[in-house]
């Protein structure tokens, strides 16, 4: 069921509230519609007109696609002992590599030697950073219809919803990270008090052989709003539209169970790969700053925000102390087969 806030004091309470959430903006809970959003919508989005301040070279790129198809394709021989988020930085030209493998496995994955010497520079200028990104395993009790944002539980498993989405017949699901929970799953709110719903057409690298981090919960009722605020929050706004992010926009927010809303978020990337113990996934969007999402987090929604409301990009996937990576909604639609429910 639903916390309550008074204030800026949390009250957790051990019984169940009989309230329903609140809406932070109007419109309670059942009364979103789905729709299909025109490619010109996007233009009203606060995202939008940011771009790379410094754009990379096609030397860079070429060389980091090189760079990330090798790392998959060790990933893929090697298992996932070891983990790799690798991107390009737009203000440096250089490529990142966040990795926790030893010295001669970097040095095997970043050396172009034999490729044409512009690949050969930009591979020699990989920033390298010793850093473990792992799957954000691990607000609360979420009421029908479903909001984005919330804590879902089963088997053990922490994670968080996404958004609501709906396939070409309506039939609407939530969205989540593949790695959540199995295929089959029941999964309920954190207290066990509602079903949120069972698991299916799940998508992941150690599953299905896709570098792609998703999952649908359905046979419930979801809403197109996500939650704002603490872990405890009763508040939302509703999803306005969903789209591509944008590199360089630096007030992206996630809503997740562990560390709630959280904003102030700047995209490096949107072209990333991170490989963590669940394989390799790409592309991701990469971004830096703010408070970064925590174990429990998976799945839960990145999103720009105005006035209007929610603009989706993507659910959270992975993360390390300093970068978050996101499934980009961009990949999802057409992976899916579905739309965003607005609210």
């Amino acid at each position: 069921m639903k916390r309550t806030v008074v204030g800026a004091v949390v009250v957790a309470l051990t019984v169940l509230s009989a309230a329903p959430a609140q809406s932070a903006s109007g419109g309670g809970k059942g009364n979103e519609t789905v729709r299909a959003i025109a490619a010109q919508d996007n233009t009203a989005a606060p995202d939008w007109a940011a771009e790379d301040k410094v754009p990379a070279s096609s030397a860079s790129r070429a060389a980091l696609a090189m760079i990330q198809e090798r790392i998959a394709g060790y990933v893929a021989s090697h298992g996932t002992a070891h983990t790799f988020g690798s991107y390009l930085d737009p203000a440096t030209d250089r490529i990142v590599l966040d990795t926790d493998a030893p010295a001669n496995v970097v040095a095997m994955l970043t050396d172009l030697s034999g490729t044409e010497s512009a690949l050969v520079q930009a591979a020699g200028k990989v920033q390298v950073r010793p850093r473990t990104t792992t799957d954000a395993f691990n607000r609360r009790d979420d009421s029908p219809p479903f909001w984005g944002g919330a804590g879902i539980q089963s088997g053990g498993a922490l994670c968080s919803t996404g958004y609501a989405v709906a396939n070409g017949s309506g039939t609407r699901f939530t969205v989540t990270a593949g790695h959540c929970f199995s295929t089959g799953s029941t999964v309920t709110t954190e207290s066990g008090a509602y079903t949120v719903g069972s698991v299916s057409n799940r998508h992941l690298p150690t599953v299905t052989g896709e570098p792609v981090d998703m999952e649908a919960i359905g046979g419930q009722s979801y809403a197109g709003r996500i939650y704002t605020g603490g872990v405890y929050s009763s508040t939302s706004i509703p999803v306005v539209a969903a789209g591509t992010a944008y590199v360089g926009y630096s007030d992206y927010c996630h809503s997740g169970r562990t560390t709630g809303e959280q904003c102030g978020h700047t995209a490096t990337s949107i072209n990333g790969q991170v490989c963590t113990q669940t394989g390799c996934k790409s592309p991701v969007i990469v971004y830096t700053g703010g408070v970064i999402q925590q174990g429990g987090d998976s799945g839960g929604t990145f999103y720009a925000k105005n006035a209007s409301g929610a603009w989706i990009r993507g659910h959270v996937i992975a993360s390390n102390s300093t970068t978050g990576y996101v499934e980009p909604w961009t990949v999802v639609a057409p992976t899916l087969g579905v739309s965003i429910v607005t609210g």
